[in-house]
């Protein structure tokens, strides 16, 4: 596998998160711009673009490399109960792994330096017990 790609890619998220810091004050965060956008306070059209950014690369990407999540889709059933256990997590810790990862460890913000091995662990483990239960590949 090459490394452009990877690199390319945290190129243009570090650059994403410096540039929302930089011109907007805000930390780039996907749970902060979708409960933004659900709040409909201040802040909604920059939360918005985002948001919709992000959707459009996902659609993008499934156009240009369909076999780069290894062509599984996961039955919606499934996507819905990962998708609130996500946003659960994301509340209660305050961030998710995009605002806590890419911003809070690059300002060394102790609540990140706790949460991000946290999310690391807890996925780890996640694996582990789905791989032991024969839920995985």
């Amino acid at each position: 596998m090459s490394v452009v790609a990877p690199l390319v890619g945290g190129l243009m998220i570090g650059a994403a998160a410096a540039i929302s810091l930089g011109f907007d004050g805000r930390i780039a965060g996907v749970s902060g711009a979708v409960e933004g956008l659900a709040r409909r306070d201040g802040g909604f059209a920059p939360r918005a673009a985002f948001v919709a950014g992000l959707l459009i690369a996902g659609v993008i990407g499934m156009v240009i490399a369909p076999d780069a999540i290894g062509g599984r889709v996961a039955p919606l059933w499934m996507v819905a109960i990962a998708g609130a256990l996500v946003g659960w997590g994301a509340r209660t810790s305050n961030g998710c792994t995009s605002g806590h990862g890419v911003c809070g460890i690059g300002r060394l913000s102790p609540r990140s330096l706790i949460a991000v091995p946290t999310f690391m662990l807890t996925a780890g483990s996640a694996v582990a017990v789905a791989h032991a239960l024969g839920v995985t590949p």
